[in-house]
């Protein structure tokens, strides 16, 4: 396992370098004989939640949020679906965008996923860095949050996996979380691109990503938008987006 490790650190080090030249944040990652696409950023990076486009509607697509995005003089780098949602795209649970509360969090056990306690929240505070939290964990905190997105269930817990995962589960979908670093400086985004168990993708955010808590966003519908690898995917059309953004270059 400290092999195991060691090699990763190498491979992000490898992965961080060549983000420095070409700006790119994500990298494929094999865990488990299974791929997946990891996007890495340091928690200064202007990362955000998006839910309605100015005119009212939901964004819905990437498409019409990077050209929203780029009307206003950034670029996306990269976006995912950020949570479950009801038909009308209305967030199932906390959701916060800039500060103002959208929907109210949801701490009772209930159907589906997200009802599979413990769930958790993730969220931007108000000098920007990132934090997974646990959902009572979180309403005890009382946090000031300029953006937040509550989904379920959490993928790791301090460091333990959900109670309710087992290694050979037989649900297997495509899935994508978020994790971040013990000490704080590094978001992670990870997306299956095969289907996977809770069990298997939870391991990739605890051995090899080493992120303490990390958190289930969704699964069936996950998608990912990372342009540096010709990634835009389209589909049903979203709730909550979570995203990365960086001035356009003016040249």
């Amino acid at each position: 396992m400290r092999l195991l490790l060691t090699l990763f650190a190498c491979t992000l080090l490898i992965h961080a370098c060549a983000r420095a030249e070409t700006r790119s944040p994500c990298a494929p990652v094999m865990h488990l004989g299974q791929p997946y696409t990891v996007c890495a950023f340091d928690a200064g990076e202007p990362a955000r939640l998006w839910l309605n486009h100015p005119d009212g509607a939901p964004f819905g697509q990437f498409d019409r949020l990077a050209a929203h995005v780029s009307d206003e003089g950034r670029d996306l780098v990269f976006a995912m679906n950020a949570g479950m949602y009801h038909d009308d795209r209305r967030p199932v649970g906390l959701y916060i965008e800039n500060g103002e509360q959208v929907a109210s969090i949801v701490t009772r056990e209930g159907p589906g996923n997200f009802g599979l306690l413990p769930n958790g929240v993730f969220w931007i505070d108000a000098e920007g860095a990132p934090h997974v939290t646990e959902s009572l964990a979180f309403e005890a905190l009382a946090a000031e949050a300029r953006f937040a997105t509550q989904s379920g269930p959490m993928l790791v817990i301090e460091g333990e996996l959900h109670p309710a995962f087992n290694e050979d589960g037989p649900s297997r979908k495509r899935r994508n979380g978020v994790g971040v670093s013990e000490d704080g400086q590094i978001l992670y985004f990870a997306i299956s691109d095969v289907p996977v168990n809770f069990h298997s993708f939870a391991t990739l955010f605890r051995d090899e990503l080493d992120t303490p808590n990390a958190l289930f966003l969704d699964g069936y519908v996950s998608k990912l938008y990372a342009p540096d690898l010709g990634r835009n995917e389209a589909g049903l059309d979203m709730g909550p987006i979570v995203g990365v953004t960086r001035p356009s270059d003016t040249d």
